[in-house]
Formats: structure tokens, C-alpha cells, sequence
């Protein structure tokens, strides 16, 4: 093997690690974005992490994280809970700022 393949295995490697670890924690992600809107909603106990795994579900209905969002804003629309659409897009951006420190801590 040449030291150009062994660079380019490196490279292939590394994507797919940090492809892992993005898809990690959108999961992650979408699970506390789950809970925090099941709060809001009023869902609290076992029926939160249901809820939270339905959130988590959401985002294999389309390609990138609009399906999440739109779960939880069909979701507070029709409970009448008043979160306006960037509350709930600055919810996904903290929330996953917070899961990616989560998977980093467990690394």
C-alpha cells in the first residue's frame, strides 16, 4: 500500500467516524428536542420518552431535519401551545450543541 492510500484510507475513515458520530447525535438531538416539547406539551413520564422517540422517528420521513421540525410545530398547533417557529429552530440549534457535548463526554 502507498503512503497515497494510506493517506486516502485515513481520510475515508475519518468521514465515516465523523458521519457516525453527526448521525449520533441528530439522534440525540432529536430525542431532547422530543422531551422539551413533550414538557410544553404538557406529556410528561413514560408518555414524554414515547413522544421523544416519535420526535426521533420524525427524521427518517425526509432527507435533512425539516421532518423534525415540522412534527413538533404540527404537534404545538394543534395543542395550542404558543412557541413561534424560531423558538422551537433555536431549541434544535441548543439542543444539539448540548448532545454533541454529551457524545464528545462520552468519548
Amino acid at each position: 500500500m502507498t503512503t497515497f492510500d494510506k493517506r486516502e484510507e485515513g481520510f475515508e475513515k475519518k468521514f465515516a467516524h465523523d458521519e457516525e458520530l453527526r448521525f449520533k447525535a441528530s439522534a440525540r438531538r432529536n430525542k431532547l428536542l422530543g422531551l422539551w416539547a413533550a414538557e410544553k406539551l404538557g406529556i410528561s413520564g413514560d408518555a414524554a420518552n414515547v413522544y421523544a422517540k416519535e420526535v426521533v422517528m420524525a427524521d427518517f420521513e425526509e432527507s435533512g431535519e425539516e421532518d423534525v421540525f415540522k412534527k413538533v410545530r404540527k404537534d404545538f398547533d394543534a395543542k395550542g401551545i404558543a412557541q413561534s417557529d424560531q423558538d422551537i429552530r433555536r431549541a434544535m440549534v441548543d439542543l444539539m450543541e448540548k448532545a454533541i457535548a454529551e457524545i464528545k463526554a462520552s468519548c
